[in-house]
């Protein structure tokens, strides 16, 4: 049986239906999907946990700590919900590019 995670990232253009996709080694599963919102965030969490049965939800820096608590509250604490942080300088070389591309600024 396999470890599964979904990967959930932000973008203002993603169609869920469309941006997503499948990584399968045998031990591991990840699906990854492209959502615009967070009730979109959730509605995929509690989809893909009731079709895969997945084991953790890995969320994009963009995510605040309430969308975190929201998420692991819809599942009903049944799956680890962790976010990717980087370092202070990481994260604005991030900030940059997603404040030019997704903003215009």
């Amino acid at each position: 049986m396999a470890f599964k995670a979904l990967f959930l990232a932000h973008a203002p253009d993603a169609d869920c239906e469309k941006h997503k996709s499948i990584i399968d080694t045998g031990k591991y599963r990840l699906l990854t999907v492209v959502v615009k919102s967070q009730d979109e965030a959730i509605k995929v969490s509690k989809s893909v946990y009731e079709k895969e049965k997945i084991d953790a939800i890995m969320l994009c820096p963009g995510f605040t700590h309430s969308d975190v608590a929201e998420i692991f509250q819809a599942l009903e604490g049944k799956v680890s919900v962790n976010v990717a942080r980087g370092d202070g300088p990481s994260s604005k070389i991030s900030q940059d590019v997603i404040q030019r591309e997704f903003f215009n600024k």
